[in-house]
Formats: C-alpha cells, sequence, structure tokens
C-alpha cells in the first residue's frame, strides 16, 4: 500500500509539473503573438489569412519545379501565410519535398517580419501524398479495429512521416457523421456511432498531436468538415442538408467537442449547407457554437474555394467580395482560395473601408500565428532526413499491417468454409483483386488515387498476396468482370477457370474515388458484378465473397449464394497481406462493421433506430403484409472469428440511482473456442422511456481484449451521468426519471433513475 501510495503521489506530482510546463509555454506562445501582431500593418494580416495551391507557384509546362517570380509575388506581394496541396504530378520524395520547402522558406525568410509559410497537406491515411510513405487503412477501417491504441499508434508514426516531408500541418481527422450510405465519403469518416466516431477522434487527435508544443514528431490535425457535411439529403457530395439543431448537437457535435477538448489545432469547415444557410456563412455553427460554446481556440480554415462559391454556387452573396464579408464575420480565419489572390484584394477593401472591423482580423490573425508558433515554424520549417530514420521502416509497415489485420471484418462464414486450406488449388477473380488502387482509395499519392499501382509497385495486390503465399501454380486468376463494363467472355473465363478450383475467392467492389467524382445514383453493386458473382454460384463451389469498398454497395441479389462474405473496406498498402493471413488462418480476424450494411436502397436504417423503424410482427394488422422494416444485411458491430466467445454474469453496482451516480458494470467473457483471438465488449444503453423518443440502443462503451483459449477476463465499464442524457427541444442535455437497460452481448441488466 505505501509504495501504490507513493507511486500515486509522483504521478500526481509528475501530471501537475507537466500541465504547469504546457501552460507556461502557451503564455510564452500568446506574449509573442501579441509583440508580432502588434507590428504588422494590414495587409501582413491579411496575407496571413489566405492559402494557396502549391500548382499556382509552378512553371507553365514544367510542373513540379517552382517559379520564383510566382512565388516572390506570392509571398512579398500579397503576403501569403499558407500554402497547400501537392506538386505536380504527385507525391513526391522526402527529398523533393524539402527542395519545395526549402524555396518556399527562403522566400518568406526574405519578408520584413521573416513570418514563416504554413502548409497543409491532405495525409488522410499515413503520409500519403510522399513517395515510399507507409499508408494505413483509410478511416472506416480505423473505425472497424475499435481499437483506439492501434490508432493512436497509426497517427503518430503518420505525423512522423509528414514531419520528414517537412510539412506540419494535415487535414485529418475527418468528424463527418454520414448518414446516407451513398454518400461519397463515407469511407473517410468513422461511420455512422458518435461514441465510436468520438473515441476515434481523440486517438487520431491524440497521436497527430500529443499535445506537444515544438516537436519536429509532431503535426497540427485539422478536423473536418464541420459541420453536417455527411449528411446530404441526396447523397451526394456538396448537397444541402436538412438537419435540426437537436441533432446537430445530440450527433454530430459531440464528435468535435471532444476532439477540441484532445487538443485538435484546427478545423475544416463543411462546403455544404445545413436548412438553407451554407456553413462558411453561418455565424451561429462558426462563432456562436463553435468558438464561443465549445471555447476553440485553433484556425478555422475554409475548404477548396468555398468562399467563391457562396457567390457562384449557393447564391447567397452578390459578388465575391459579399462573399468574403460573409464569410469573414461569420468566423473564417484562413481561406483555401486557392487559386488567386481575390480573398485577399477583396479583404483589403473590406477592411480598409470598414465593413470588416480589425478586431476580426486581429482574432484570425492571432490564431494561425499562435499555430505556427506552436509547430516551431519560426525556428525551423524544414526537415532533416537524418532526423526520420524509421520513414517507411519495417516497423512502420508492421503497424500498418497489423492496423489492417485487425480491420477486416468477417461477416459470414457458412459451414466454417474459412480459413481455407493452403493445399488446395483457387481461383482469385473480380476486378479489385490485382490493383493496389482500390485498396487504397482516393487521397492516396494523388486526390482520386489513380497513380498508386506506380507508386504501390512494391507492394501486393491481392492477387500477388495469394501467389507469394501458395506460389503461382496454386493460384488461378482472371479479372471476371468490369467495374461498368460487361463481358461475358470474361465470365465464361472464370466459369471455365473455377471448374479447375477447389475454391473461389472472389473480390468486388468499387473504383477509386473521393468527393464528387465519386457520386453514384445507384447503391447495388454494379450490373457487371452481380453478373459474375450470379455465374459463378451456379458452379455450387464455395464462394468467399472479398468486399473492397469505401462505402456498403448492396449484395442482396447474391449475397445468400456466398459461402463467407469478408470486408477489407480500403485497407491501405499492407491490406492484401492481411487480408490473405486472414483467410488462410494465419492471423484471426477481429475486425467489426462500423455501419449498418443495408440490404435494400430503400431501408436505410441505423442500427441505433428509432421503435416505429422497427415494427415487430407482433405490432402489424393483421389484414396488411408489411415488409420487415428493419432488416440490415449485416448490422452495425458484426464481426466473426474463427474462435468462439462466452459472456456471462453481467453486473452493476446499483439498481436505483439519483442524477450525480455513475453506474460501474462488469462482464466476464471467456474465449470458450480452441484458438486465441480478440473481441471487441461492446456496451450498449436503452432509455427505455423519454420525452424525446428514445433509440432502441446506442453504443456508449468498448473495449478490444484479447483471449487465450480457455481463458477468462473481466471487463469493467463506468457509465457517468452524460451517457443518460439527449438533447431535449430547448437544446439542453438532459436525463429523465425511468428506467434503463445495459445490454452487452446477449446479456442485459435495468436500473433505475430515480429524480
Amino acid at each position: 500500500m505505501k509504495n501504490t501510495t507513493l507511486l500515486l503521489f509522483v504521478c500526481v506530482i509528475s501530471f501537475t509539473s507537466w500541465s504547469q510546463e504546457i501552460k507556461r509555454k502557451k503564455d510564452d506562445i500568446d506574449v509573442k503573438v501579441s509583440e508580432l501582431l502588434s507590428k504588422m500593418s494590414v495587409e501582413e494580416k491579411i496575407g496571413q489569412m489566405t492559402q494557396i495551391t502549391v500548382t499556382n507557384f509552378e512553371q507553365k509546362g514544367n510542373p513540379g519545379v517552382i517559379d520564383a517570380e510566382k512565388l516572390k509575388e506570392g509571398i512579398q506581394t500579397y503576403h501569403i501565410g499558407s500554402i497547400l496541396n501537392v506538386p505536380n504530378p504527385g507525391a513526391p520524395t522526402v527529398a523533393k519535398w524539402k527542395e519545395v520547402m526549402t524555396t518556399i522558406s527562403n522566400e518568406a525568410n526574405k519578408t520584413r517580419l521573416k513570418i514563416p509559410v504554413l502548409y497543409g497537406i491532405d495525409a488522410i491515411h499515413g503520409a500519403s501524398y510522399t513517395a515510399g510513405a507507409t499508408l494505413f487503412p483509410q478511416q472506416i477501417g480505423l473505425a472497424a479495429t475499435f481499437n483506439p491504441n492501434l490508432v493512436k499508434r497509426g497517427a503518430e508514426i503518420s505525423a512522423y512521416e509528414t514531419r520528414a516531408s517537412s510539412i506540419p500541418w494535415v487535414f485529418s481527422p475527418d468528424l463527418d457523421f454520414p448518414r446516407n450510405p451513398a454518400w461519397s465519403r463515407i469511407w473517410e469518416s468513422f461511420g455512422e456511432d458518435p461514441y465510436l466516431s468520438s473515441r476515434m477522434a481523440v486517438a487520431l487527435v491524440d497521436g497527430f498531436e500529443n499535445n506537444s508544443f515544438g516537436s519536429k514528431y509532431q503535426v497540427a490535425s485539422c478536423m473536418k468538415h464541420y459541420l453536417g457535411y455527411g449528411s446530404t439529403t441526396t447523397g451526394k457530395d456538396r448537397t444541402p442538408s436538412i438537419i435540426p439543431e437537436r441533432i446537430l448537437r445530440q450527433y454530430d457535435l459531440t464528435i468535435y467537442e471532444a476532439a477540441i477538448k484532445a487538443g485538435a489545432k484546427s478545423v475544416m469547415v463543411s462546403s455544404g449547407e445545413i436548412n438553407g444557410t451554407p456553413v462558411h456563412a453561418s455565424k451561429h455553427l462558426l462563432t456562436d457554437i463553435l468558438k464561443n460554446e465549445l471555447g476553440f481556440s485553433g484556425v478555422v480554415v475554409t475548404d477548396w474555394k468555398d468562399i467563391i462559391y457562396l457567390y457562384t454556387r449557393h447564391k447567397v452573396a452578390e459578388t465575391n467580395r459579399d462573399a468574403v464579408r460573409i464569410a469573414v464575420m461569420a468566423g473564417i480565419d484562413m481561406s483555401m482560395v486557392p487559386e488567386d489572390f481575390s480573398f485577399y484584394t477583396d479583404l483589403l477593401d473590406l477592411v480598409n473601408k470598414g465593413e470588416v472591423p480589425m478586431s476580426r482580423i486581429d482574432d484570425a490573425v492571432s490564431r494561425i500565428l499562435r499555430m505556427k508558433y506552436e509547430l516551431n515554424l519560426f525556428e525551423n520549417s524544414v526537415a532533416n532526413a537524418k532526423d526520420y530514420p524509421k520513414f517507411g521502416s519495417p516497423e512502420h509497415i508492421q503497424e500498418a499491417y497489423n492496423t489492417a489485420a485487425e480491420s477486416i471484418t468477417l461477416l459470414k462464414n457458412k459451414d466454417a468454409v474459412l480459413p481455407l486450406n493452403k493445399s488446395e488449388k483457387i481461383l482469385v477473380t473480380g476486378p479489385t483483386s490485382n490493383s493496389m488502387k482500390y485498396l487504397n482509395g482516393g487521397w492516396s499519392y494523388t486526390w482520386q488515387g489513380e497513380n498508386s499501382d506506380v507508386y504501390a509497385a512494391d507492394k501486393f495486390t491481392i492477387l500477388e498476396a495469394f501467389q507469394n503465399k501458395l506460389g503461382k501454380e496454386n493460384v488461378l486468376y482472371t479479372s471476371g468482370a468490369d467495374f461498368a463494363k460487361e463481358d461475358d467472355a470474361e465470365i465464361e473465363k472464370a466459369v471455365a477457370l473455377a471448374k479447375q478450383a477447389s475454391k473461389i475467392v472472389l473480390c468486388l467492389g468499387e473504383k477509386n474515388y473521393t468527393e464528387t467524382p465519386g457520386d453514384i445514383s445507384n447503391l447495388f453493386m454494379s450490373d457487371s458484378q452481380i453478373k459474375l458473382a450470379l455465374a459463378l454460384a451456379k458452379l455450387n463451389k464455395p464462394i468467399v465473397l472479398v468486399l473492397n469498398e469505401g462505402r456498403p454497395r448492396l449484395i442482396s441479389d447474391f449475397e445468400d449464394k456466398m459461402n463467407a462474405v469478408v470486408q477489407c473496406y480500403l485497407p491501405g498498402n499492407e491490406g492484401a497481406r492481411a487480408l490473405v493471413d486472414i483467410l488462410y488462418g494465419d492471423v484471426n480476424p477481429s475486425g467489426r462493421l462500423p455501419y449498418n450494411y443495408p440490404r435494400y436502397p430503400n431501408s436505410l436504417e441505423k442500427y441505433n433506430r428509432k421503435y416505429t423503424e422497427s415494427i415487430s410482427e407482433g405490432e402489424q394488422n393483421n389484414d396488411a403484409k408489411y415488409e420487415k422494416s428493419y432488416y440490415p444485411q449485416f448490422e452495425f458491430g458484426t464481426g466473426l472469428s474463427y474462435t468462439t466467445f462466452t459472456y456471462s454474469n453481467l453486473k452493476i453496482d446499483k439498481t436505483e440511482i439519483n442524477d450525480a451516480d455513475e453506474i460501474n458494470v462488469s462482464v466476464e467473457v471467456t474465449n470458450s473456442g480452441a484458438k486465441a483471438g480478440k473481441e471487441t465488449v461492446l456496451l450498449y444503453l436503452t432509455d427505455n422511456f423519454a420525452s424525446i423518443t428514445p433509440e432502441v440502443k446506442t453504443l456508449k462503451r468498448f473495449e478490444k481484449i484479447s483471449l487465450e483459449p480457455k481463458e477468462t477476463k473481466t471487463v469493467s465499464f463506468v457509465l457517468k451521468q452524460k451517457d443518460l442524457q439527449f438533447v431535449n427541444n430547448d437544446l439542453k442535455w438532459i436525463s429523465e426519471k425511468g428506467t434503463f437497460t445495459i445490454q452487452v452481448s446477449n446479456l442485459n441488466k435495468d436500473f433505475l433513475l430515480k429524480k
């Protein structure tokens, strides 16, 4: 007991000292910001708020080469504070990035105040715009791991390799809360649950920033896309949303609040509009809620051209100048203009004529300068490669492999067709089976990820991973189908080869995409792929369906004919190796589905649905024949293993509580099978009756554990008062007296909240 007390005392002292040091550094930076701001002209201040794409500074006809005069104009004449994007043709080496950043830094050092340029990049699953970097699964795959510690470690590696590229700012994490599975950016999110998204958001922010000041191994994170971006009515990118504020507060906003508390230094604003107001024009969302209510003190940056779009697309501004005024007064600190200097020119005119007060400019610039000081850019803005010996190292690659392995989700395993037998000959077929583009998806080396096969030529496609494990002589292959074009000859070839194989691995999914190029009008898997699946199914041979997709494309036309279904999402450069190791049982799958996988295009209910979305047989009128309203292909949280887990002895420490109590929950989990495995323990809560219609169940806690065969572990959770609350029509978080039900696996316990 004495040793424990001493250790606790030392930990408290250490934490207190650390907190005091952080406060001292913040205070020191605030002094520096004030001093520098007092020296700046209005032109220099507005320049800091201006962000331009690096391709604007390239030589005409000579992509990737910086034009010295163009750069001089941007930095010396317009005083630009930030540059983003990747030089043509994409994905420079670390050495090339250093060359580009040195050129930019040298020009900035020629200015009167020598304020460094802040460079930002869409490094969203590793340093994905640097050749040779370690690429992790995309965010939807990170969510499927249900392992925040693994996700945090991946973010640390991503920060390390991005800083090795001399880039201090990443436009990640994506905290969008998608409500329509057709949306083209589902895979950039953490799925459909706000609690899971919040936990993963904190993991990424912690990994990127580590609450550090001046570390050459950390980057500034950028939450995006604030707010409601993933909830378009049409399911198409950058189209309008209709979301009551009560809903925004109960779901979307909680994710951003968690990331802000974790220390996220910046936020990117949604390109969409909510209830008729573009978010870039909403003072209520950007200033009243984000800055004032949530206390966000970081930088608010626009997305690509979005101030311009207030005029040209949304039509809430009659001129570009008016758009600039609206956005800046709403709370925008930095404009991703990004291809001209119109923002600078218009804002300067607005300030000079008194239409935008200097107080708003000083607030924005202070935020930008503070982030630059926190990143230590005034001392060093160009990396030394010698400081980053682990860039693209085997150690980092292993972490990417581990993450991919824990993300891949086994959804179906009829008659235990998996694991496969290494002595059997197999057919690998399908349009996603032999390309790195479909493993990585968009934002990989280039915007749409179309060059992944070139940049990741040394990595294994799914086919190559099979060949590497079994030998080419044991793996039959043909593409079988294109994503869109129907090819009967290819299907016939696949059928003929399948007759020579013991089992079929059918790799279906989507092409690489992101944003508007990924918009679709049909959520079903493409006709060409469905036709291939049905043709192979006629052979009555075991088929393992491997899904390699950014969103859940409907498979109900043929899923019943598949013996196994494995969801890979977009697992990154090491995904194929992890997949094949899982299919042969060298790795036990442990991923869980982070969204409901719908069965039909007009039945898109979320797992935490309302009771009216899941009418039971007993409620149906005898004279009516209703289609089952809640019938997903696979439900949120689904994830099978090659072993079995048994839950028992669910306990709660109180059956009645008041509105100040916490509840301690424990459950025993036993690996009752014969193979070691990882299990995610999910705790759901149901408010049985409430004045705002309650959800059937809501995820409140989870923990991933490892268990050897026959091993038992006790998993404990603490539920707090906030877990019992919802947002009422007065936009207040409240709880109401009544009975709540805790559910863990097939076990449940009730408790009463007294008022």
